[in-house]
């Protein structure tokens, strides 16, 4: 905590929570958005680690070292992956941001041994508030766009207090200056990078719809039904940054197709409730309570969205079933001593 306090970019974060305007640091060098777009193809493609202002956000030097130990291979991959992963579960994105383009270039590295965690832990700084998010309101929801009278957008601040809304922007936007790269890993013969692939990608601008249409033709050719899973709530989250009524109806179809694999209907009948705000039909309803049993929720888990939605007991599946068709139910009790009582 001392370290991290004596931190000289702490102070900027500090600034800001002591009422300073966000706007004076807008585009500047604590600006981890312009920060990120003005690192040089060079720089990422030859890990040129150096050109990077690292120390410009907390914890950034750890960062850095998490990377060139994580790409020489040095260490551990806890000592590189982890690192990014720990810090953006302890709401610290912004350094961790600067790691996404190189952990992308050691994923599609198909001979380094810790691809896939790198690849698991990129989209980690796009995605902010997740944990325990099973609602149609939430689930699937990329923030950013409502803004409040101080400048700062419905993502709030990071523990540092450093704007979290600026962190998975920046993200998202050097996933999406490497979607290229990233496409590719769509037909990786490993499914666990397929999925994780899937993922990284949902958080790519795509206003074009290339990225949708990626994720289509890789179903079309996809036999696994958990990355066919995967494919699914991916175009479904791409849809809802970028509303498109006939993809909309595209995944409705997919719940109501009686040769898809349960876990695609599940999929599909999640997404298709976080992309319209019509009442669940009944027979979604049937169909749900049918497939989602608890063998398919704990085999479910192996999708990303669903391992992060889970909680206080319940899987993924198994809460978003409960909040998004059965709200009348309660809460599960996560007190451990509560039988006990």
């Amino acid at each position: 905590m001392d370290a991290w306090r004596m931190d000289p970019t702490f102070a900027r974060c500090a600034a800001l929570a002591d009422g300073a305007q966000l706007s004076s640091f807008a585009g500047g060098p604590f600006d981890v958005r312009t920060v990120v777009a003005g690192i040089r193809p060079e720089a990422k493609d030859g890990f040129l680690l150096a050109e990077v202002p690292w120390t410009h956000f907390p914890q950034g030097d750890r960062v850095r070292e998490a990377v060139h130990l994580l790409h020489t291979r040095d260490s551990p991959v806890s000592a590189g992956t982890g690192v990014v992963g720990g810090m953006c579960a302890n709401d610290m994105r912004a350094a961790a941001v600067l790691a996404v383009p190189f952990l992308i270039r050691i994923a599609t590295d198909a001979r380094h041994p810790h691809r896939a965690d790198a690849l698991a832990e990129t989209s980690s700084p796009a995605r902010a508030r997740h944990f325990g998010v099973a609602s149609r309101e939430e689930l699937l929801l990329h923030r950013g766009d409502t803004r409040y009278n101080d400048g700062y957008d419905d993502y709030g601040v990071e523990v540092t207090g450093y704007p979290a809304g600026w962190s998975v922007t920046a993200s998202r936007a050097a996933i999406t200056a490497d979607t290229a790269l990233l496409q590719p890993l769509l037909d990786d013969p490993d499914p666990t990078i397929r999925i994780d692939a899937a993922y990284a990608l949902a958080t790519a601008t795509d206003p074009d719809h290339s990225v949708r249409t990626a994720f289509r033709t890789r179903l079309a050719a996809e036999q696994d039904p958990i990355v066919r899973a995967a494919l699914v709530l991916a175009t479904a989250e791409a849809t809802r940054a970028h509303p498109h009524p006939t993809t909309t109806t595209w995944v409705r179809e997919q719940w109501r197709d009686r040769t898809q694999a349960p876990e695609v209907c599940l999929a599909a009948a999640i997404g298709w409730l976080c992309l319209t705000d019509e009442a669940a039909p009944d027979d979604l309803r049937a169909t749900v309570d049918h497939l989602a049993t608890d063998e398919r929720a704990h085999v479910m888990e192996a999708l990303p969205w669903m391992a992060f939605a889970g909680g206080s007991g319940e899987t993924g599946l198994q809460r978003c079933v409960r909040r998004m068709l059965h709200p009348e139910h309660p809460e599960p009790d996560d007190d451990p001593w509560a039988l006990l009582l």
